[in-house]
């Protein structure tokens, strides 16, 4: 394991890792707990393809890194975690199968005696969420005709809308979309959403998604479509990655055509040295970590006691005053927006002292 471990490239240390083969499914499921200093580490569970299982548990590594530091800055009594169930190249899950592997994840949870709770991310829904709830407790984002509060998509959604007119005010010094030429990567639950509201809020969209049957929502839009491979060189205003992470690699910044890049994707820099690469090219990045904060907001916030959903919608609405925050200080101390969103974090978790 020490091995594995060392070949992530993932600096700060994780508290546990359980990789299983679910004795019902087949599959490996790897569950990462990173961090459990601000409370239980709360974060989604991923289904996806990945070429080998290796991957997979580097990707619940690396994700649950950013959960812990999204759940900090979004000032969240919460630790970061991550699941992720290797789905090999050419598997397909029937009804039977899915429904077996959800109660695998939550046997697994069960065993961490309480450090992590899960809900749905990509590939996964809130009705999984029902599945895993059968094994466990320590799951929520269950569908509300099952005691749950939904999935978190809006909430999501609103955050990064938050997030990119926050962004789009700081560079060009007004609130607004209108007239503004966005291209949007990524037409999922978030992506569609979002595409939804720039549109009518007056946006330019060019929008592009690996599915070609999302060009039916891009002429309901009047969007312009683009290749995917293609996104990055369509010059514009702002850049908005909605899909998988580490599109922004050095070719791809070099290629943008843009002023900003806010958008929903998790772990969006394929390299740490990607923010200063933005920087320097003198492109605005709203650190992904803060602007997809507001599912995770949404599902903390609600699963409490006394919980409204006005008030759950303001603190999401508060995502765009964090990151107008982020890049006031970056300027300040003269830093990447990456480090000045870390150093948010960071305060948060220094101030909670180790347990011995």
């Amino acid at each position: 394991m020490p091995d594995l471990l060392a070949s992530t490239g993932i600096d700060l240390p994780h508290e546990k890792l359980v990789i299983v083969k679910g004795p019902r499914s087949g599959l490996t499921i790897s569950i990462a707990v990173h961090s459990t200093r601000l409370g239980q580490a709360l974060g989604g569970c991923r289904l996806w393809t990945y070429d080998n299982w290796l991957e997979a548990v580097h990707d619940s590594l690396r994700l649950a890194e950013g959960m812990t530091l999204k759940n900090a800055a979004a000032g969240l009594n919460r630790g970061g975690g991550k699941s992720v169930v290797y789905l090999p190249h050419g598997v397909q899950l029937d009804a039977e199968r899915r429904r077996d592997v959800m109660l695998d994840l939550g046997d697994a949870i069960a065993g961490l005696d309480g450090a992590y709770m899960t809900a749905e991310d990509v590939g996964t829904s809130a009705d999984d969420m029902a599945v895993v709830a059968e094994r466990t407790n320590d799951v929520c984002g269950l569908p509300s005709d099952k005691g749950g509060v939904g999935e978190p998509s809006d909430a999501t959604a609103q955050g990064v809308y938050a997030s990119i007119l926050s962004t789009v005010e700081a560079v060009f010094g007004e609130r607004s979309v209108a007239g503004r030429r966005i291209t949007l990567l990524g037409l999922g639950h978030v992506g569609s959403l979002l595409a939804t509201r720039l549109a009518s809020d007056g946006a330019l969209l060019t929008v592009t998604d690996v599915n070609p049957a999302k060009r039916e929502l891009a002429a309901r839009l009047g969007a312009r479509w683009s290749e995917p491979d293609e996104a990055a060189l369509v010059p514009g205003d702002v850049f908005v990655p909605a899909g998988v992470g580490g599109i922004l690699t050095a070719d791809v910044i070099d290629a943008l055509q843009v002023k900003a890049v806010v958008g929903p994707a998790n772990n969006q820099l394929a390299e740490r040295a990607g923010a200063a690469r933005l920087r320097a090219r003198g492109i605005l990045w709203a650190p992904d970590f803060v602007v997809n904060a507001g599912g995770v907001i949404f599902l903390d916030t609600l699963s409490r006691p006394g919980a409204s959903a006005e008030a759950t919608r303001e603190r999401v609405e508060q995502i765009g005053d964090t990151v107008t925050r982020i890049f006031a200080d970056a300027a300040e101390r003269d830093v990447t927006t990456l480090a000045a969103a870390e150093a948010l974090a960071m305060a948060r978790l220094d101030a909670v002292p180790v347990l011995a």
